[in-house]
C-alpha cells in the first residue's frame, strides 16, 4: 500500500493548521515548547487546561476508529497530518497521551460496552488522565514476573497491593491501567488481570516522585495499600494479552509527530556547531550528515509500516532506531559546544542545585531513550523470536534437549 497525502488530507492540514494558531494565544501562549521529555513538569496547570480546549475542539481521539464517544473520527493520513501540525507549532506537551493513545484503543478491542461509555467520553473532553502501572522494581523489562497482587474483598471489588515504579505522570493522574496477579500461586503471563485503578485513594495509593539526572520528576512510584478497582478489562485472567494488545498501540501515529521535533533538536544542534565553529571538523560535520539521514530514514521507514501490511516486529525497530539517533543526538549537542556545554545558565542555589539549557536536558534525558518504553535488549528479543522465529532462551537451570 502506497501511503501518501490526498486533497482531503491538505484541507484537513489547513484546518488543523488554523485551529492551532488560533488557539494557542492567551493563556496557552506560555506553554508553547514546553512539557516534552525532560520538561514534562513545566506548565502543568496551562497544559491540563489545554487538554480540555483540545477536547471542545474536537481534537482527542482522533484514531480510536468509531465515533460517538465525544470524539471526531479521522483517516490515518489525516492522524498523520494532525500529528505533524501539532509538532510544527511546539504546541504543548500532551498531558493526556497515556489515556487517549494507549488506554483508549486498548477499551475499544478488549473492553465492554460499559467501560467504553464510562471512560471515553471524559478522555475526549480531556477531563480525565491516565498513568500506567507496569514496570516494577524487580519486573521490568521482565513485566512478567510481577508482583502486584489483587485480591476480591468481602463487596466483590478488587483489592490492589504492591508497587509500581517509573509510572509517568502519576503525580497528575486521575486513574491508573494497572497489570496485577490476581490468581493466587500463578506464575509468569498466567493468572494477569488488567485493572482500573482510580488514583484519589487516600492511604491506598501514595506516589512519590523520582528525581532524576535533570533535576526533575517526571518518573514515580506508586505504592497501593489495598486500593480499589473499579473494573477488569478483557476478563479476568487475561491481563497479559490484553497488555501486549496495549503496547502495540503505543507506537504509530505518535512517531511521525516525534520525528518533527527530534528534526527542531536536529536544527538547534547544527546552529550550534556553526556558531562554534565545530562544524569545520570533518568529524563532526560527518556526524551531523548520518543524524540527518538517519532521521529521513526513520519517517520513511514509519510511513511503509503505516502503509501497509500488520508488521509483527515494526513497533521494535522504530523504538530502536529513534532510542539510538536520539542518544547520538544528545551526544553531539554537548560536543559541538565544547567546554561550555559542562557549564549551566544558572547559578547554584540550595533549592536549585543546578539549572539546564534545552540541549543540556536533551543530553541527559536521552541517556534512558534505549531502556525507558522497552529497553533495546527486549526490542532485538523480540524481532529474533516472533520475526526471524528463532528459539527461545531456555532458562539456566533446564538444559537444552540434544538434537537429534
Amino acid at each position: 500500500m502506497e501511503f501518501g497525502f490526498g486533497e482531503d488530507d491538505e484541507v484537513f492540514r489547513r484546518e488543523a493548521r488554523e485551529w492551532l494558531e488560533k488557539h494557542l494565544v492567551g493563556r496557552f501562549a506560555g506553554a508553547v515548547g514546553r512539557g516534552g521529555p525532560g520538561s514534562e513538569h513545566e506548565g502543568t496547570a496551562e497544559r491540563r487546561a489545554w487538554e480540555r480546549e483540545l477536547g471542545e475542539g474536537g481534537w482527542i481521539g482522533l484514531g480510536w476508529g468509531r465515533a460517538g464517544y465525544g470524539n471526531r473520527v479521522a483517516t490515518l493520513t489525516q492522524q498523520v497530518v494532525w500529528a505533524e501540525e501539532y509538532a510544527r507549532v511546539r504546541a504543548p506537551g500532551r498531558s493526556g497521551h497515556i489515556g487517549e493513545n494507549l488506554l483508549a484503543p486498548t477499551l475499544l478491542a478488549y473492553g465492554d460496552e460499559e467501560q467504553r461509555r464510562r471512560f471515553l467520553p471524559p478522555i475526549a473532553r480531556g477531563e480525565e488522565l491516565w498513568c500506567q502501572g507496569y514496570s516494577e522494581p524487580g519486573a521490568g523489562s521482565d513485566l512478567a514476573s510481577l508482583r502486584t497482587a489483587a485480591e476480591r474483598d468481602g463487596d466483590g471489588h478488587w483489592r490492589v497491593t504492591g508497587q509500581k515504579v517509573w509510572t509517568s505522570l502519576a503525580h497528575e493522574a486521575d486513574w491508573c491501567f494497572v497489570l496485577a496477579r490476581t490468581e493466587p500461586g500463578s506464575r509468569r503471563h498466567h493468572g494477569l488481570s488488567f485493572l482500573l485503578v482510580p488514583m484519589d485513594q487516600p492511604g491506598r495509593v501514595d506516589v512519590r516522585p523520582i528525581r532524576q539526572l535533570t533535576g526533575t520528576s517526571e518518573f514515580n512510584e506508586v505504592f497501593f495499600d489495598g486500593a480499589r478497582a473499579v473494573g477488569v478489562v478483557g476478563g479476568e485472567g487475561n491481563g497479559w494479552r490484553v497488555a501486549m494488545g496495549l503496547l502495540a498501540f503505543e507506537r504509530g501515529v505518535s512517531t511521525l509527530a516525534q520525528q518533527i521535533g527530534f528534526e527542531e533538536e536536529l536544527r538547534a544542534v547544527v546552529r550550534a556547531a556553526v556558531g562554534s565553529g565545530a562544524v569545520r571538523d570533518p568529524v563532526i560535520a560527518d556526524r551531523i550528515v548520518r543524524l540527518w539521514a538517519e532521521l529521513r530514514t526513520m519517517r520513511w521507514n514509519a510511513l511503509r509500516t503505516l502503509g501497509g501490511a500488520p508488521d509483527a516486529g515494526a513497533p521494535s525497530v522504530a523504538k530502536l532506531l529513534w532510542g539510538g539517533w536520539h542518544q547520538r543526538l544528545g551526544e553531539l549537542a554537548l560536543r559541538v559546544r565544547g567546554p561550555a556545554a559542562a557549564v549551566g545558565p544558572g547559578d547554584w542555589t540550595a533549592d536549585a542545585p543546578y539549572e539546564l539549557d534545552e540541549q543540556q536536558r536533551l543530553f541527559l534525558f536521552s541517556r534512558a531513550d534505549t531502556v525507558y518504553g522497552g529497553s533495546d535488549e527486549i526490542q532485538r528479543t523480540i524481532i529474533a523470536e516472533r520475526v526471524l522465529g528463532l528459539p527461545k532462551d531456555q532458562p539456566k537451570d533446564q538444559p537444552r534437549e540434544a538434537s537429534s
